[in-house]
């Protein structure tokens, strides 16, 4: 019976940790090194975005202090599964600034800001709203189907009294434009951060939060494999027409 060489096993270890190395070193330069250097000659006013979204939560959240800018705040973004869908979708936008109220906002502040500020930086101002966006809604109207299939159907559906539930504000957001960063930028680390974490949280607290989190993530997984499928076919396109502008 052969056996592996032994300096082909205690190699394994040195590939190993050179891979991973490399990979930190891919992520940094892509994930922060690049967005730093758009900061440095764009100015602050590429971080619009962020600034606008940690300055929305942090007003509706003064203002749901009180019992009357709570109800306030549940009117303008409160978003459920048993509002009318004409009513969820005007108030999906608001949502993207109302924070959970049963959570510590600052907690969440540094997450929120990271996410549209290196997104911001690295996408573009349109780019990064539309991914926020649809993330929340994803989960805004996959939450309605899954009420409309009840309990059962192999823990898909929800109860009825999961309708009554707010969704989970701009946190889907933020878990949505990580992920479409960590495809876009080919960041596996990242990418198994954010939706790993995702999972466990699921699994640990299997709640309606969790559920959104996760198609929060799947949405940006789909929106980052299109966008770059486009890419592709794009860079092929440009490829093939310039080598026939050489032929001829």
């Amino acid at each position: 019976m052969e056996h592996e060489p032994r300096h082909s096993r205690a190699a394994a270890p040195v590939r190993l940790a050179a891979f991973v190395g490399r990979t930190l070193r891919d992520e940094w330069d892509g994930i922060v090194v690049d967005p730093l250097r758009q900061l440095r000659r764009r100015g602050p006013g590429a971080l619009l975005l962020a600034f606008v979204a940690c300055a929305g939560v942090i007003f509706f959240h003064a203002i749901a202090q009180h019992p009357a800018g709570a109800a306030t705040v549940r009117i303008l973004g409160g978003v459920q599964g048993d509002l009318p869908l004409w009513l969820a979708l005007l108030r999906t936008p608001v949502s993207l600034y109302v924070p959970a109220l049963d959570l510590p906002v600052w907690a969440g502040l540094t997450q929120l800001f990271l996410a549209f500020a290196l997104a911001e930086l690295a996408l573009g101002r349109r780019r990064t709203l539309l991914i926020a966006y649809a993330s929340t809604l994803a989960g805004t109207l996959t939450v309605r189907v899954m009420l409309a299939m009840g309990p059962g159907w192999w823990g898909l559906g929800l109860p009825p009294e999961a309708g009554r539930v707010l969704d989970t504000g701009p946190s889907a957001a933020v878990v949505g434009l990580f992920t479409y960063l960590a495809v876009v930028r080919r960041a596996p680390i990242v990418f198994t951060l954010t939706g790993g974490s995702m999972v466990l949280e699921s699994v640990a607290r299997p709640n309606l939060a969790g559920r959104e989190h996760l198609i929060a993530v799947a949405a940006a997984v789909v929106m980052g494999l299109l966008h770059e499928r486009a890419r592709r076919k794009s860079q092929v396109t440009a490829a093939s027409e310039g080598l026939g502008t050489v032929l001829a």
